[in-house]
């Protein structure tokens, strides 16, 4: 495990074998920026980034100390601020960059209405996380993370929503079969559509046409 400094900068590099018998074994998924990319880096105020070096700081003296019990339980503990302080930072990175959110927001809503209405569905299945995620160049935990934050809601629950909101006003058109309305949103069989409006709405397709 090291903690350098180099020309300004700092890394932290550990083996994940670092991690077993300590509390981040099975919390260090939890953390979704992992998985973020480089344009969904922290922008960090002068006092966040202090915060983050007196971290980093502190798990380098550690190092340099003679080994002892204590050690790899302290620096664990000092990881995982350092990892806590990040997600902080994060949630308010997520608050204060409210127009740019709000423009991602947009533009995702919007790219769900292109691809409904394409008729790409029908013949590539329903839009993914993955796929918006590319369209709006972000990584996927981040475009889901950032809605959450926004609306209360993951990605893929704004992809469902979406769904069932062209699924009902799809329903609504009577010269349409319910297998076709399944096929043409991009579910592979009507049966499974069937299923899963029921569990949406709570009555099947047709009991919906006929109620509605």
């Amino acid at each position: 495990m090291t903690a350098a400094a180099s020309t300004g900068r700092m890394a932290l590099c550990f083996l994940p074998e670092f991690l077993c018998k300590t509390p981040l074994t099975g919390l260090i998924k939890e953390y979704s920026y992992f998985s973020y990319n480089a344009n969904e880096a922290l922008h960090l105020s002068e006092q966040e980034r202090r915060t983050v070096v007196d971290c980093l700081v502190k798990i380098k003296e550690e190092l340099q100390y003679p080994v002892d019990k204590h050690s790899k339980s302290l620096i664990a503990d000092n990881i995982k601020l350092l990892l806590d302080y990040c997600e902080r930072f994060y949630d308010r990175q997520f608050i204060t960059r409210e127009n740019l959110n709000s423009d991602i927001l947009a533009r995702f809503e919007t790219l769900l209405d292109e691809y409904f209405h394409s008729g790409r569905p029908a013949s590539e299945g329903l839009p993914t996380v993955q796929y918006c995620a590319d369209r709006l160049c972000l990584s996927p935990n981040y475009l889901s993370d950032l809605l959450k934050k926004e609306t209360g809601e993951s990605a893929l629950k704004h992809i469902q929503q979406k769904t069932l909101e062209m699924a009902k006003e799809r329903v609504f058109n009577t010269r349409k079969s319910v297998s076709e309305i399944a096929y043409e949103l991009g579910f592979q069989y009507p049966q499974h559509f069937s299923r899963w409006f029921k569990k949406q709405t709570g009555c099947t397709p047709n009991e919906y046409r006929l109620t509605n």
